[in-house]
Order: C-alpha cells, then structure tokens, then sequence
C-alpha cells in the first residue's frame, strides 16, 4: 500500500512538472528573446540537448566550429552535414530490412521508397568500408535495383554472436567514428577518406 502511495505521488509531481514545462513552452512565440536561454535556472538545472537529433548535430559542430580560430568559413559545408543528418534518418525511419542468419553472420537486405533506395546506396557501401577496417569480421556491401545487401560473417563464436545480435542498425551504428565524421562533412573535408 505503501509503494502504491509513493508511486502515485511520483506520478502526480512528474505530471504537474511535465504540464508546468509545456504550459511555459506554449509562450515561446516570434517575440521570444532567445538570448535568455542561455541563462542558467535559479535550481541549478541545465539543459544539454539543443534540440531534435539533426538540429542537435547541427547545433554541436556549429559551436565547434565557432571555437575553432582556425576554422576555415569558406570551406564550411553545413549543408553537406544536414543531408547526411537527413539520410541517417531516412535509413532508420524508412528503410524496411530483411535479415537472414548465417552460420557465421547475418545478410541483410535494406529496401524502401524511392528516396531510401538513394540514401542506402549512399550509406550501406560508405559504412561497410569503416566495418571493414574491423579484422575481427569480413564486411561486404552490394547494390541492387531495390536497394543494398549487407553481409558480416566472422571465424569467431564470439564475433559471430556479436554481429547477429548488432544487426542491420547496429552495425550500421557502430564503429564510432560517426562525430569525427560529422566535423570532418562540415569542415568540408574528404569525410570518407579517413
């Protein structure tokens, strides 16, 4: 009865904060000051996502960027960046993936729409270039008129657990080198040369 009590209570503060939150929020019209957000809360609180994922990316290599005295502006490609922050989001949202598993790994086949045929063409080979740097598995990449096949297999029981439980989005997540990337696209340099 006790816990039953406390977890009410927990729901009806969260509730209220959540309300009090989106209540203060619906005020933030055209005449907003935005420099006020950067002022830190009486209660300590401060915020660290700037936002939706591609903005928060975006928002991240511009205050790198803008700390960077050497950062070259002509060369600067924030909209390079944001078609690949696009296409990263099309291939989670939009790509339909089929995975069969093999004795020693997964092929998948990623499909869609005619806009995530594109961006898995794109994708799928450039990423299975930086699994491939990987000795621990054998990485390869097809194209196909619906879409692309990616195959990981290993030698290694271990490995070869590692890559099915990863699947499609897994692998195509890992290897962190996404950030390094990302500046890399901004900066306007070969972000697939590294």
């Amino acid at each position: 009865m006790r816990i039953t009590i406390v977890l009410i209570a927990l729901a009806l503060v969260g509730g209220a904060a959540l309300a009090v939150a989106q209540t203060t929020h619906t005020d933030h019209g055209d005449d907003m000051d935005h420099a006020q957000h950067g002022r830190v809360d009486p209660a300590g609180a401060v915020l660290t996502e700037p936002g939706q994922g591609a903005f928060a990316a975006l928002s991240e290599v511009v205050r790198v960027l803008e700390a960077d005295p050497n950062t070259d502006w002509a060369m600067v490609d924030l909209s390079g960046l944001r078609a690949h922050l696009v296409d990263m989001d099309r291939l989670v949202k939009g790509a339909i993936v089929t995975e069969t598993v093999l004795p020693n790994g997964i092929s998948a086949v990623a499909m869609g729409n005619a806009e995530t045929i594109v961006t898995l063409q794109r994708m799928v080979p450039a990423h299975a270039a930086q699994l491939a740097n990987d000795n621990r598995w054998t990485v390869e990449a097809t194209q196909t008129d619906t879409g692309t096949e990616l195959r990981v297999t290993s030698d290694d029981p271990a490995v070869i657990a590692r890559i099915k439980g990863l699947g499609f989005f897994g692998l195509m997540a890992s290897q962190d080198h996404h950030r390094e990337h990302h500046l890399m696209m901004a900066r306007g340099e070969n972000a697939h040369g590294h």
